[in-house]
């Protein structure tokens, strides 16, 4: 009996979720490999005589950080007078707006300093790392250090995941103060409280744990970005076009595996 056209789609459905599955799971496992190689490298490096270049991590600490500086500070103000702005705007329905500052700083320091410091370093930085790594795979200058004796992991892919591990905490930290220091500004503005009552009130409010959780959540999302950048630009095939099709890829599976994993952190955090 000659199968419907039913029973065909059907069959290419699964065969398309069954392909998509497997390639997700193998992602996974080579990202898995890639940090174990990586922490594997950068312990057991030297004893090899071959350890990882430092002049290599802090040329990616200058372009993941220092030169991300301004527009971090930039959008955690904007996110700081949102904040202000919003919460001030539904307090009032209670009467109760000059307690606002307890929402800005749960909301800047657990939240949304990590997560808009995540999501930048995805577009910016692990963009980059996927498109450097892609081209390089592409002009066969990864199989010219193997041939050399270089390990790519040790000479490619330590020194951006030590940088994004310095550097995205260091982000964070930064979000926090600008995104405090805007909203405490505003709230001066609209509410006439004083900067030094506003931050005694932030110190009284928040605790070491409340800093710590959000600087947890940026040491994961910054493996995150290096792990995925890295594991996309290693995939690339079909030229220049294989490169901005993966570029685009280990932006959104990036910015989507952070938003998720806060998410799950925020949930488990707070039982």
């Amino acid at each position: 009996m000659a199968p419907t056209d039913n029973q065909n789609w059907l069959a290419l459905f699964f065969d398309k979720v069954g392909r998509y599955s497997v390639a997700g799971i193998e992602e996974i496992g080579n990202g898995g490999v890639l940090v174990v190689e990586s922490f594997f490298w950068l312990i057991l490096g030297p004893r090899r005589k071959q350890p990882v270049r430092l002049g290599s991590i802090f040329a990616q600490m200058m372009e993941i950080g220092i030169q991300a500086i301004p527009i971090v500070a930039l959008l955690a103000s904007a996110i700081g007078v949102m904040l202000a702005i919003q919460g001030i705007h539904t307090l009032r329905i209670f009467g109760a707006e000059s307690r606002v500052t307890i929402g800005i700083a749960f909301s800047v320091v657990r939240e949304f300093s990590p997560l808009i410091t995540g999501i930048l370093v995805a577009g910016r930085s692990g963009s980059g790392l996927a498109a450097r790594i892609g081209t390089m795979k592409i002009n066969q200058e990864i199989d010219a250090l193997k041939v050399m004796g270089i390990n790519p992991t040790r000479f490619l892919v330590v020194p951006a995941l030590l940088a994004m591990l310095v550097m995205v905490p260091m982000l964070t930290i930064l979000s926090d103060l600008m995104g405090l220091l805007a909203a405490g500004l505003y709230v001066g503005i609209d509410l006439g409280i004083s900067m030094a009552a506003y931050f005694d009130e932030v110190r009284d409010i928040l605790t070491v744990d409340d800093v710590w959780h959000g600087i947890g959540k940026s040491v994961i999302f910054a493996i995150l970005i290096a792990v995925i950048g890295v594991v996309n630009g290693a995939s690339v095939t079909g030229g220049a076009e294989g490169v901005g099709k993966a570029t685009t890829r280990s932006v959104v599976q990036a910015i989507s595996a952070i938003i998720v994993t806060d998410m799950i952190f925020a949930f488990v955090a707070t039982r």
